[in-house]
């Protein structure tokens, strides 16, 4: 085992490799508003999202096949190289989606390129985790197994903490005029987080080269008892297949879809449902997020004393008996129609755009009100078929709405996500030491990575795809699409409480 100094070189060198490899994936969900009017036909708002969230999703669908291509290498040549080579594809992918033509100039090609590039980070993200929490376990000594790894949980969540920095803080240096800057972000501004991803990536190559590889995988070399064959001795022998299956079913199914409701989820219904704007939709995600990622350590460590199991499960159980009433208030703390107006101050702006030699016109009206504790609504209305004269043809207005948060309400939902943060670091906090503590050194790479890919990338993954499509199939309830990831939560709680034993969680235990 490493000695203290040298081991948190290793968590130093593995964590920022892991940060920029989900800083990567997660600017592509935090921007999926953005991405789907600029890849997908505009005439469809809620179609091009839904299709958007489905390219987010099939980044996630693909983790599994990346688990087993680079898990197989990584049991193969090595921990270093292997996840060394999963962060060239993904920094790759990721500049290179910045540099795709929207739809309105190569059509149908531009969400089919950024779909090939979206798998290219998905394949890329299923060999990362598996390296990194390996490579730090295989380092760390057998009673701080679940202290040490528990930084590369916390900096995965760090990683949509700075995408969404860079997002905000791109947005908001393109011009000093907050109109002119959300047009100039939604038209090009966007591609800028993508296209910085480049330099962190080659700064982590660098920090990366200068690893060493795991002692644990150095003495199988030494021995000449490397696995020949991982695929075939992680599921093709009984044993091990039944503890991948345990791992998945018991435990990463369920740690899935709490991570991605506590974090995606949250901020698409808080954006898209709640009709919070912009700004104000990814702060609360950011506070929530620099407030709870202390707790990935603190759950990491505590696992050590007290083990995995039941601080995941317990998680899970959290989750599924409070998720529907923390996102129920903040649909209250977003509503208006129980909020006292001031129409005394109210603005209403109409303008008039010609439309060619058509003969028709674009009106839009903009009506901003303003309530009592500090609530602002902006309803813009654009009516895309009237006459000249501005007298209407029998249409159907464009209305979308915009919420400016009071206070109040703004820290309410700060502290709400807040609660849905602390789950997934109860769920994801120990999940690294338990993973790797399932199985043995040679073929852990493979075996660990599948379990955890299909959890998170399959289950997990389709969280924010599923849920929006529920709420758009059942539009009378606003929190059906919560009905998913609490049904998924439940199933493997039960599974993880009834078959996960002690003999399958050795925590303390020599790898």
């Amino acid at each position: 085992m490493s000695t203290p100094k040298g081991i948190w070189k290793i968590i130093s060198a593995s964590s920022v490799g892991t940060l920029i490899e989900w800083y990567d994936f997660y600017i592509f969900g935090s921007l999926a508003t953005v991405i789907a009017s600029q890849f997908f036909p505009k005439t469809n708002p809620t179609a091009a999202l839904l299709s958007t969230l489905a390219t987010f999703a099939a980044g996630f669908l693909v983790r599994p096949f990346g688990a087993l291509v680079f898990g197989r290498l990584g049991d193969l040549i090595g921990r270093k190289y292997t996840f060394l080579m999963t962060l060239i594809l993904m920094g790759g992918s990721t500049f290179a989606i910045g540099l795709v033509p929207g739809y309105d100039h190569i059509g149908f090609a531009a969400p089919l390129i950024v779909l090939v590039l979206r798998l290219i980070q998905g394949l890329a993200l299923g060999g990362e985790y598996g390296g990194a929490a390996t490579y730090v376990a295989e380092h760390s000594p057998a009673s701080r197994r679940g202290y040490y790894t528990s930084w590369i949980q916390a900096t995965a969540t760090l990683g949509l903490f700075v995408s969404l920095g860079v997002i905000l803080l791109t947005r908001h240096l393109l011009d000093p005029d907050q109109a002119k800057s959300i047009a100039k972000f939604n038209d090009w501004g966007w591609r800028i987080p993508f296209l910085v991803s480049l330099l962190l990536v080659v700064l982590s190559i660098y920090i990366r080269l200068k690893m060493k590889e795991s002692p644990l995988f150095e003495k199988l070399q030494s021995e000449g008892t490397v696995s020949v064959n991982p695929l075939k001795e992680s599921f093709g022998h009984k044993a091990n297949l039944k503890m991948v299956l345990l791992a998945l079913f018991g435990a990463t199914m369920g740690q899935g879809v709490v991570w991605y409701t506590g974090q995606f989820y949250a901020q698409s219904f808080i954006e898209n449902v709640c009709k919070v704007d912009f700004d104000q939709s990814r702060t609360i995600l950011l506070w929530a997020i620099l407030f709870g990622s202390p707790f990935f350590v603190v759950f990491g460590s505590w696992s050590d004393r007290v083990g995995r199991k039941w601080i995941m499960l317990t998680g899970m159980l959290l989750a599924v008996l409070s998720y529907n009433f923390l996102f129920g208030q903040l649909l209250r703390a977003a509503e208006v129609k129980n909020k006292i107006e001031l129409p005394d101050i109210k603005q209403v702006k109409s303008t008039m755009s010609y439309l060619g030699h058509s003969g028709n016109a674009l009106r839009t009206r903009t009506t901003v009100s303003y309530f009592t504790d500090g609530t602002q609504l902006t309803e813009t209305s654009r009516d895309t078929l009237y006459a000249p004269d501005g007298s209407p043809r029998n249409l159907r207005p464009d209305i979308r709405q915009t919420v400016r948060l009071s206070s109040a309400n703004y820290w309410m939902m700060v502290a709400l996500v807040f609660v849905m943060i602390f789950y997934v670091t109860m769920v994801y906090g120990p999940i690294a030491a338990f993973l790797v503590e399932l199985f043995p050194t040679k073929i852990r790479y493979t075996s660990m990575s599948l379990p955890y890919h299909i959890g998170n990338g399959v289950f997990g993954g389709l969280t924010p795809f599923i849920a929006t499509l529920l709420t758009t199939i059942y539009t009378g309830n606003k929190l059906v699409g919560l009905m998913y990831p609490v049904i998924i939560a439940s199933v493997c709680l039960v599974i993880g409480g009834l078959y996960i034993g002690h003999q399958d969680e050795p925590q303390g235990a020599e790898l």
